[in-house]
């Protein structure tokens, strides 16, 4: 299959329209079959439940054209699981693992000629939405819900591809205790935008979020959580009820322990201790794992032995393994991968 023609090393993270996507409706009480559509715009009321109050959730994953020529999807079924845990919170109808992957099987197959050729460093990037587009006034669910499914070739998140990068520690907090930080709700990125833009305004790849109940442990940034590697080669990563459970971040923990024979450690990470590690990086779908080479801080700068040039060791293992999993090119744990055609 012909491939479209495009600069696929120098893609950026941003939106470019693909030619088909899935969608479902919700209405009286069911979901519909859903299929594929070529139309990319959405239609509902003005006072739709999304527009009104936020009612929205989402997920990301990607899809990789492996070494022997397979399009494959990287553990869909934990994005299946993770969306139907955010609708629940959110009072949307949760859509089923069975409908989630088959739009999956579906988009990808339909737009096999944008999936990124293996070696080029790009990816399909595929984007499930799940919104209240029924009209609502009073405060409540909304009545009627869409079910989409689009997807985007892409190049690396960060602007310099993996370069490490600088964060800045932020003023404002991510997530409420007891609130929706450990789901992956609109609202959640809505609160980010403005501490993001006064971050990047001052130079920085991203914020640093300290937990908004004592500000004193590190939780995660605007789009993806932490990894720290002590200086005796332990993997250590925030727990906090209010970190949006990572799917990434859980795969480099497992590559961590059995594929690379390293201690793990899922705790509390006092800001105060991040001067004592060796490594930190940022873990997500879209990152995948990028290299942080300092914080800085009102009144100072903690800056990390593994440099500002290349990544740490650690790091740089921990992200060959998870993209040749990713790419074919290291045996995958069994499930992890979902060959689509």
């Amino acid at each position: 299959m012909e491939k479209k023609n495009l600069d696929w090393g120098n893609l950026s993270f941003a939106y470019m329209p693909t030619d088909y996507r899935f969608v479902a409706h919700y209405k009286n009480g069911a979901w519909d079959e859903g299929g594929l559509t070529t139309d990319s715009m959405c239609t509902m009321s003005e006072c739709a439940g999304v527009i009104q109050y936020a009612q929205t959730c989402f997920e990301g994953l990607k899809a990789y054209t492996t070494k022997d020529g397979r399009i494959v999807a990287f553990r869909p079924d934990l994005n299946a699981e993770r969306l139907m845990n955010s609708a629940d919170r959110l009072m949307i109808p949760q859509v089923s693992k069975e409908m989630f992957l088959r739009a999956v099987d579906e988009v990808v197959k339909a737009n096999a000629a944008w999936v990124p050729p293996y070696g080029s460093g790009a990816t399909l990037y595929i984007r499930p939405c799940l919104f209240g587009c029924g009209p609502v006034i009073g405060v409540a669910p909304a009545p009627e819900y869409e079910f989409r499914i689009f997807c985007t070739p892409v190049g690396p998140y960060f602007k310099g591809g993996i370069k490490p990068i600088r964060l800045l520690l932020s003023q404002y907090d991510r997530a409420a205790p007891h609130g929706t930080g450990d789901i992956k709700a609109g609202l959640n990125y809505a609160m980010s935008l403005y501490p993001g833009h006064v971050a990047k305004d001052r130079g920085y790849s991203e914020n640093m979020y300290l937990d908004a109940a004592t500000r004193t442990n590190v939780e995660e940034t605007g789009g993806a959580n932490f990894l720290f590697i002590t200086k005796d080669g332990v993997v250590v990563t925030p727990k906090s009820d209010t970190i949006l459970p990572s799917i990434t971040r859980r795969s480099l923990v497992y590559i961590a322990e059995h594929y690379l024979g390293l201690k793990v450690e899922e705790r509390v990470v006092p800001f105060s201790e991040i001067k004592d590690f060796a490594e930190c990086a940022l873990c997500g779908t879209a990152a995948v794992i990028s290299p942080v080479f300092a914080v800085d801080y009102e009144g100072g700068s903690i800056e990390f032995p593994s440099g500002s040039e290349k990544m740490g060791p650690v790091t740089q293992k921990l992200r060959e393994t998870i993209v040749g999993i990713q790419e074919g090119t290291v045996e995958a744990p069994e499930g992890w991968i979902r060959t689509i055609c």
